[in-house]
C-alpha cells in the first residue's frame, strides 16, 4: 500500500568534494514541487545543480537540472517508487567540488542521499477513499447517521430538499460492506446518486 512521509527529512553528502544537499518532503503537486525547488534556487545562488523528483500521481518530474540526461532527476525518482511513497518530492542541491563524478559516480551520490534522508523519516500509509452519496425519506435521516457514524465515515454534505441528500467518505476497503448494511436496513427506500473512488 502506497505511503507518504509526515515530516521533511534532511541528509548531507559529500563526495570527493562535492556537496549534495538532499530534502525529502510530503508534496502534493507540480506547481507546489516547482515553488520549493525556485525557492531553493535563491537560498543556494552558489549552487551547481538544484535537482528534483517528484512522485505525485499523473503530476510526477524527475528534473537533471542540467546534470548529464538521467544521473540525477531519474534515479532520485526511482528511490521514491522503490519505497512505494506518493505525494513525495525529493530535492538535492547540489555544490561542484571539482572532481567529475562521471555518470557512475552521479547516480549513486543522487541515489545514495535520497536514500540515506528517507532512512529518518516517518512514513504514513495512504488511505484510499470513496465519497458516496444518497438520497433517503426524511424519517430515515437519523438512522442512516448513526450507520455512518458506526462504520467510522466522514459525513461531507447534507441537503435537505424534497428528500434528504447525504454525501460522506469512506475507506475504500470498507465501502462495499456499508452499503450492503444501508441497502438491507433502507429497505428499498434508498436512492444512490453517485459513487467516487479518490
Amino acid at each position: 500500500m502506497p505511503q507518504t512521509i509526515a515530516h521533511p527529512v534532511h541528509h548531507e553528502l559529500i563526495v570527493k568534494k562535492s556537496r549534495f544537499l538532499c530534502c525529502v518532503q510530503p508534496m502534493s503537486d507540480r506547481a507546489s514541487a516547482q515553488a520549493v525547488v525556485d525557492a531553493l534556487r535563491q537560498q543556494h545562488p552558489g549552487a551547481t545543480h538544484v535537482c528534483w523528483a517528484l512522485l505525485a500521481g499523473g503530476q510526477s518530474a524527475a528534473v537533471d537540472d542540467g546534470e548529464p540526461s538521467g544521473t540525477a532527476g531519474r534515479p532520485m525518482l526511482e528511490v521514491l517508487r522503490h519505497q512505494d511513497l506518493e505525494g513525495v518530492l525529493a530535492t538535492v542541491v547540489r555544490y561542484f567540488g571539482g572532481v567529475k563524478l562521471g555518470a557512475g559516480g552521479l547516480v549513486r551520490a543522487y541515489t545514495d542521499c535520497v536514500a540515506q534522508a528517507l532512512l529518518h523519516a516517518e512514513k504514513i500509509t495512504l488511505q484510499r477513499m470513496s465519497t458516496l452519496q444518497c438520497s433517503l425519506p426524511y424519517a430515515m435521516e437519523g438512522w442512516l447517521r448513526r450507520e455512518l457514524e458506526l462504520a467510522g465515515a466522514a459525513l461531507l454534505n447534507v441537503q435537505h430538499q424534497a428528500a434528504v441528500c447525504m454525501q460522506w467518505s469512506i475507506p475504500e476497503d470498507q465501502s462495499s460492506g456499508l452499503i450492503e448494511r444501508i441497502n438491507e436496513g433502507g429497505q428499498g427506500r434508498i436512492n444512490w446518486l453517485k459513487f467516487w473512488p479518490s
